[in-house]
């Protein structure tokens, strides 16, 4: 496929804002033009999401993708305006991940369940914990959102304490997301042990760190943490407001 295939093809949109422009992918209405196959928007996502988990953010540039895809840069403009595009794209695809359960009467269980899913979807590709402060508006983004809310709901969380314990759950799965996934790709595997060595090695000037095990893999896992840390926000979250 080369560049005279297309009859003026569009302008890349530059990395700031225009005057107008909503920004967000999601906000944009699709255009309805013509576009050349078989290149499309779900194979741009699909490559996306292959080079984000073997390169990460900085490894995807457009010219990779398009190399990856067998087009030529320009050919992708005609689907996504800008890297950011493919990003916000490619966080939504990772949301897809998270499987929408059987709703249930057990409301706590059903948000342990989505939470820990969506933890998991998000440690196998562990570039996308760090996007997750983009726009969030998705369709899989807002399907999972909305379920979690719903299981809130049926706990009897309406108002403020919907909204608070909404952001807690998302802030606490999106940062655990992010510590472990950074910690699995930075740090060789013996280094937790060497941390939890620089630790106990001078126990009186950390005799709490010491007690507790922090940082001591073979005590707690981060499964286990996570969990116990799950359970926590449940219970210690702000009261729902009873009629």
């Amino acid at each position: 496929m080369t560049e005279t295939e297309f009859d003026q093809p569009p302008e890349p949109a530059s990395t700031g804002r225009r005057s107008g422009d909503p920004g967000s992918v999601w906000l944009r209405a699709e255009a309805t033009r013509a576009r050349p196959a078989p290149l499309s928007r779900e194979r741009i996502v699909d490559a996306a999401v292959a080079l984000l988990d073997e390169h990460g953010i900085d490894g995807l540039t457009m010219r990779r993708l398009a190399q990856l895809l067998d087009v030529t840069p320009t050919a992708l403009y005609w689907h996504v305006r800008t890297k950011e595009d493919v990003l916000d794209l490619a966080v939504d695809r990772i949301f897809g991940d998270v499987p929408l359960r059987e709703v249930t009467d057990d409301w706590r269980a059903a948000v342990r369940t989505l939470i820990r899913d969506w933890r998991a979807a998000m440690l196998r590709h562990p570039w996308a914990p760090g996007l997750i402060g983009r726009p969030m508006l998705g369709p899989n983004v807002l399907a999972r959102t909305e379920r979690l809310q719903s299981a809130l709901v049926r706990g009897g969380y309406t108002g403020l304490p919907l909204a608070v314990t909404t952001r807690l759950l998302a802030n606490y799965v999106i940062g655990a997301a992010l510590t472990e996934a950074t910690w699995r790709r930075t740090t060789p595997p013996q280094a937790q042990t060497a941390a939890r060595r620089h630790i106990t090695a001078d126990p009186t000037a950390y005799p709490t760190l010491t007690a507790s095990g922090h940082l001591d893999a073979d005590r707690w896992s981060d499964d286990d943490l996570f969990d116990h840390g799950l359970d926590a926000i449940l219970t210690g979250a702000p009261a729902p407001e009873r009629g």
